[in-house]
């Protein structure tokens, strides 16, 4: 067996990235491709993490722009990625995985609170831990939680599962000449503006010299093939 790069991940998914090519909500089949992605790495002992955006149900964002209050679409958002991280749980377990929910924001019918030094023993005892409701407060996305969280449980790497095969100079979907970077840093990220996650997302990864690898999740294996430290996607060092 090839040797481990990573033996602590958080994985962070978009919202977008449980969609499949529906355009909205939840595609059943790629929620159960993901889930025997985790299941495939979980195997070979990897201590794994997630956070789910909500941004196939609702993006908190864009309702503030139509004018709704932006705290209230916010707490709306973090509940969408609520709903997410349940229907990623129930996936997990249908394949015989241990899983904890663990909400930022107090729902005990549904998840456990977030307390770091439980979420650490879960994931020493090879339970997948989910983190949702974003970090619990309004104007942070799920990918400053992805951060935050990472940082907190001491991850080896934050991997961005997307659904293109990197980091690209523009929208590779769009226009067929986008440049793919291998490797690039962090402050290129934020000064080309570059959509990977938000400034104050990469800001915390490089003050904690937390790498982020984002790499194609639609690609049946890839996630196994990064753990294994197979060069794809992009990473940002």
């Amino acid at each position: 067996m090839k040797e481990l790069k990573y033996k602590r991940i958080l994985l962070k998914l978009s919202g977008e990235a449980l969609m499949g090519d529906q355009p909205y909500g939840l595609d059943s089949k790629m929620i159960d491709q993901v889930a025997s992605e985790i299941k495939e790495v979980s195997e070979l002992g990897v201590e794994i993490a997630v956070v789910i955006g909500g941004g196939n149900i609702f993006r908190g964002l864009a309702a503030s722009a139509k004018g709704m209050d932006r705290v209230s679409a916010d707490h709306m958002g973090m509940l969408a990625t609520v709903i997410n991280s349940l229907a990623l749980q129930d996936a997990l377990e249908k394949l015989g995985l241990f899983t904890r929910v663990m909400s930022a924001i107090k729902m005990e019918q549904v998840a456990e609170p977030f307390i770091r030094r439980r979420a650490v023993r879960h994931m020493e005892k090879r339970r997948i831990v989910i983190f949702a409701a974003g970090t619990g407060n309004p104007y942070f996305t799920t990918d400053t939680a992805a951060s935050l969280r990472a940082i907190e449980i001491e991850a080896d790497v934050i991997l961005k599962g997307t659904r293109v095969d990197g980091v690209y100079d523009s929208d590779p979907e769009k226009n067929k000449d986008a440049f793919k970077f291998d490797t690039i840093s962090y402050l290129e990220v934020v000064k080309k503006g570059l959509n990977v996650m938000d400034a104050t997302a990469v800001t915390l990864c490089m003050e904690n010299k937390l790498p982020i690898l984002v790499f194609n999740l639609k690609t049946r294996g890839n996630l196994k093939k990064v753990i294994q430290g197979e060069v794809i996607g992009t990473r940002v060092q």
